[in-house]
């Protein structure tokens, strides 16, 4: 018999939802009585086992992986000598503009403004630039920081997208410009390890803010998890900035999608429908 019936549309959502992997998606079934048995089969396995994963949550036996991964990545970075910031969510469009990001700009469009002069933060960087203006005045090199934090853009909406991420962006300043590259690589291997992501690669791209910056790669389907820079650079000379240093931005669901192979970023961020992975209408 040739297996050419796959699931519907309904039942394919379904079984995404709740986290049904490739294989499993893939199936193929000679008559629609036997899919729709295995449906039943499938959903009630992947319920029964959501439904236990919420109780250790209850119970307190786990807590969810985005937080756990944001508890690693900070300790990791504290043992290393980096200071933990905390900035506003609230930005001023004055502090996009240092960054030349003007009415002009592509950004501009994926911003979520609140009024005509402020709005939900799209990137972490230029508060901390505003921040390592005043460390540079007051600690000597080098000045190591770095912050966790969510940043809103209208995104397409799709597996690998969100109006909401949640990013780690971590800066080094005071460095010899000749040490950029290797201790780039270094940071960039310390964090893709502490997240559980083992292989990745380099790849230089053209930004529409730095004008060219060193993707980071990683996982079969090469998802973009990082970004990075280094400087000096000419958005520096709006802050008075003249060090050489370098900076790295990871999207935490990101990296956590390549370390679980999960394809839906949703499954993953802040949500109403999923807790820590977990569809919640089992």
């Amino acid at each position: 018999m040739i297996l050419r019936i796959a699931w519907t549309e309904t039942q394919l959502v379904r079984l995404k939802e709740l986290g049904a992997g490739e294989e499993e998606l893939d199936r193929r079934f000679g008559t629609e009585k036997e899919r729709d048995k295995a449906f039943q089969v499938l959903e009630k396995k992947f319920v029964r086992s959501g439904r236990q994963k919420l109780d250790e949550l209850r119970a307190g036996q786990r807590r969810p992986r985005l937080c756990r991964l944001e508890s690693r990545l900070t300790e990791a970075l504290n043992a290393c000598g980096f200071v933990q910031v905390t900035t506003p969510t609230i930005m001023s469009r004055g502090l996009l503009a240092k960054m030349s990001i003007d009415e002009c700009h592509p950004l501009t469009s994926q911003v979520f403004w609140l009024d005509k002069d402020r709005c939900l933060r799209p990137m972490l960087a230029p508060h901390l630039y505003f921040v390592l203006k005043d460390l540079l005045r007051l600690w000597e090199r080098p000045v190591r920081i770095f912050e966790i934090g969510s940043c809103f853009r209208k995104e397409s909406q799709g597996a690998q997208h969100a109006n909401e991420f949640t990013m780690l962006n971590l800066v080094e300043m005071g460095l010899e410009s000749s040490d950029r590259q290797k201790r780039l690589e270094e940071l960039a291997a310390l964090i893709t390890e502490t997240a559980g992501v083992d292989e990745f690669v380099f790849e230089p791209v053209d930004s529409t803010v730095y004008g060219e910056t060193i993707d980071i790669v990683a996982g079969e389907n090469r998802l973009e998890i990082g970004s990075s820079a280094m400087g000096p650079h000419v958005l520096d000379q709006a802050w008075q900035i003249t060090d050489a240093w370098v900076g790295i931005g990871f999207g935490l669901e990101r990296l956590l999608m390549v370390a679980e192979n999960i394809k839906s970023m949703g499954r993953l961020g802040r949500s109403l429908g999923y807790l820590d992975g977990i569809r919640l209408n089992v």
